[in-house]
Parts: C-alpha cells; sequence; structure tokens
C-alpha cells in the first residue's frame, strides 16, 4: 500500500508541474503577443509604419521615374556623383598653409630683381596676415575660402570681442582671399604662374622688341631638344675613325709638301 500510495503521489505532482507549465507557457505566448499588439497599434507604431510606407512609395516613385526618363536620371546621378567628389577633394587650411611656406620659398630662392612684383606682393600679403593671426578659413563643403579677418582670435580687445562691432556677412566677398576647389587653390596658383619672370623689365623695351613675339611651342621645343643634344657624348663607328684619320693623313701630306716647296725656293 505504502508503494502504490508513493507511486500515486508521483503521478500527480509530474501531472500539477506539466499542467503549471503549459499555463505559465501559454500565458508568455499571450503577454508577448498582446505587448506586440500594443506596440504596433500605438501611436508611435503608427507613425513607424508610415514612415516607412512614405519611404517605400517614394523609392518606388524615383525607380519608375528613372526607368522612364533615363536622360533626367543620368543628369542627376552626375551631379550628385560631382559634389561627392568636390567634397571629397575639398581642401583645407593645412593645404592652403603649406602651398603658401611653399611659394614662398620659390620666391625666396630668386633675386628680387627676377622675381615677379604680382607673385611676390601677394604672397607677402599673405605671409604677414598669417603672421597676424588674421588670415581664416572657411569650410562651404563642396568648396572652401580663405579671408582676411581684423583681429586676431587671441586679442582680448573690445573692438574684437564686441559682437556689435563685428564685420558683417555684406562684406565677406570684399575679405575674400582665395578659393579652394577641386583640390586646388586657385587665386594663389593664378599668382603664382610666371613666378620667375619679372615684368617691371620689359616696360622699358623699345617698341620693335616690345611689338616681338615670344617663339612658339614648337620652336621652344626644338632649341631645347638641340640644347639637349649638344650635352651628348660624341659617339663614332670605325669607318668615320678611318675616313677622318685619312683626312688628316692627305691634308698632313699636303702641308709637308708645301713646306718642302717653300724651302727650296728658299734655298734657290
Amino acid at each position: 500500500m505504502t508503494v502504490e500510495y508513493s507511486r500515486a503521489t508521483c503521478c500527480t505532482a509530474n501531472m500539477a508541474a506539466s499542467l503549471v507549465l503549459k499555463r505559465w507557457c501559454a500565458s508568455a505566448v499571450q503577454t508577448k503577443g498582446s505587448r506586440l499588439e500594443r506596440l504596433r497599434n500605438s501611436r508611435a507604431g503608427a507613425w513607424c509604419r508610415g514612415l516607412l510606407t512614405d519611404y517605400k512609395e517614394a523609392c518606388r516613385e524615383a525607380v519608375v521615374s528613372a526607368w522612364e526618363r533615363p536622360f533626367k536620371a543620368s543628369v542627376y546621378l552626375g551631379l550628385l556623383g560631382g559634389a561627392w567628389a568636390c567634397c571629397l577633394t575639398n581642401p583645407d587650411d593645412t593645404s592652403f598653409e603649406a602651398l603658401l611656406l611653399e611659394s614662398a620659398n620659390q620666391l625666396g630662392l630668386l633675386s628680387p630683381w627676377i622675381r615677379s612684383g604680382i607673385s611676390d606682393g601677394h604672397v607677402q600679403s599673405l605671409v604677414q596676415l598669417r603672421n597676424e593671426g588674421r588670415l581664416r578659413y572657411a569650410s562651404l563643403g563642396v568648396a572652401s575660402l580663405t579671408y582676411r579677418a581684423d583681429y586676431d582670435p587671441t586679442v582680448s580687445l573690445y573692438e574684437a570681442r564686441c559682437s556689435f562691432l563685428s564685420v558683417p556677412w555684406v562684406e565677406l566677398p570684399d575679405r575674400v582671399l582665395d578659393m579652394g576647389f577641386a583640390g586646388r587653390w586657385w587665386v594663389l596658383d593664378s599668382k603664382m604662374k610666371d613666378y620667375d619672370i619679372n615684368e617691371e623689365e620689359f616696360k622699358n623695351l623699345p617698341p620693335a622688341m616690345a611689338a616681338m613675339l615670344p617663339p612658339a611651342a614648337q620652336e621652344t621645343e626644338r632649341i631645347e631638344k638641340l640644347h639637349a643634344e649638344s650635352w651628348k657624348v660624341l659617339v663614332m663607328s670605325q669607318e668615320d675613325i678611318e675616313k677622318e684619320d685619312g683626312e688628316k693623313t692627305a691634308e698632313e701630306s699636303k702641308c709637308a709638301g708645301q713646306e718642302a716647296q717653300t724651302e727650296t725656293q728658299a734655298q734657290l
């Protein structure tokens, strides 16, 4: 009787445990489903569904429009790609400072009588603004601007700190010194063109010489090629050497005959 009672008790306990587990799982599934339903039917869920629907519809319309008008789509893609390339190649203030110092070093290697006055004046003014702390930089995403300020940012003067005395944005175009675009600083590059030619030397030339045009590119290339060939080592073949030796021998024999004839005439 005791064994049967213990067996019955164990079976009853197992059945109760399995029943409790089934009810707990069912309640968990029901609670999870109810939470998802509440979240889906809430305002945030409705807003997210609307946003995803709008994006889906916009993407579908963009694909359909690109398929119907390929030329317009290619133009838009080209513009977006160009803007992206400009953003990647947009120069920063470090590149401008490096280019400025390099230009100043190039001009410093030349004599004042040779360097260009336009290049030297522009570079010297930029270097002075840099030394005074008045050279500023602004990035516009696809391009960059370098402009001059009235004061150094570390100055504690009232005129430099008062917001009512600051320079308005309307005067910014007059203060712009250079523009960076597509990996270049265009104004500084244009000022440094022919930096080793002093224009003042050619102002007092006679009218005939001033009216002379510079040589063409083909003529300059031909002269440079001849100059480069003049520095090459002379190479002679065996035939040329023998021919030159024969000419020297004939010339020496001719000179010897003339000398003998001269001596004979002198003796007579």
